[in-house]
């Protein structure tokens, strides 16, 4: 992996400053960290928040880009405004992607520094990504998938490099448990967050999404903890009834990305 570790620092040699877009997870922090050893004051991390994350992600970012002594902006972001997102058609990601970065690049322009930088990877390429279009059309980098990095060495050159979230599970947006051509409304990704939140931190479990099909949660979860969840229905039921679903169910297929593509 050693070899892997210096392309990337090699990637960022002869860069006159990044502006890195970060979430917090493994690969835009894995992304951070050698920009910052590679560049030091020439990094900046810019982190967007919006109604589409969660605050706790905000200020995961936050802690971490402290802890590695970054640079560190939060932008405000309210994606909801954009009515080409808010329809939420198949290419949502796309319009999404493009409005942030576009001002993304702006801040890089504000601040001098000749590239952005994004984290998407390898394993990327293999699924439905509609924001990539908008990464590639408005010229923002993505050195750990030119490099041809999977998310399996990523998390390895985390876990050597000692980054706490070497091991964290995928964050994605909000809106990704929303059906495609449902309007998002803060009231329906807010009734997601809580109820993924309740499920992390009351039931202990460890991936987890809600999918929201109007008055009907399906709840995935690993396939090793549906058991866990099952027996604890009655309070799962109770805790989403209250949080204004119709019917709630747990989906015996498991956890699983891309479920709503």
């Amino acid at each position: 992996m050693k070899h892997k570790l210096n392309e990337l620092k090699n990637w960022f040699k002869d860069k006159n400053g990044v502006l890195v877009a970060f979430s917090g997870g493994v690969d835009s922090t894995l992304l951070l960290k050698v920009a910052l050893d590679v560049l030091g004051d020439k990094a900046l991390a810019v982190t967007a928040n919006s109604p589409l994350n969660t605050p706790q992600e905000k200020e995961n970012a936050v802690q971490l880009a402290k802890k590695l002594g970054a640079n560190h902006l939060v932008v405000d972001l309210n994606d909801l405004e954009n009515p080409l997102v808010r329809a939420n058609p198949s290419d949502r990601c796309y319009h999404c992607k493009k409005a942030r970065f576009e001002k993304m690049l702006q801040l890089a322009k504000e601040n001098d520094l000749e590239v952005v930088v994004e984290g998407s990877n390898l394993d990327d390429l293999n699924d439905y990504r509609p924001g990539l279009k908008a990464v590639k059309e408005l010229g923002v980098a993505s050195p750990l998938e030119e490099i041809g990095l999977p998310k399996k060495e990523i998390r390895q050159l985390a876990k050597e490099l000692d980054l706490p979230v070497w091991n964290k599970p995928s964050e994605p947006c909000l809106a990704t448990r929303i059906p495609f051509n449902t309007e998002l409304t803060l009231d329906k990704l807010q009734r997601v967050m809580h109820g993924e939140h309740f499920l992390k931190i009351k039931i202990k479990l460890n991936q987890v999404r809600v999918r929201d099909h109007n008055g009907l949660a399906r709840i995935e979860v690993e396939q090793n903890e549906i058991e866990k969840a099952f027996l604890k229905r009655d309070i799962i039921n109770e805790k989403f009834i209250n949080l204004g679903y119709k019917y709630v169910t747990l989906d015996l297929m498991g956890y699983r990305t891309g479920s709503m593509n």
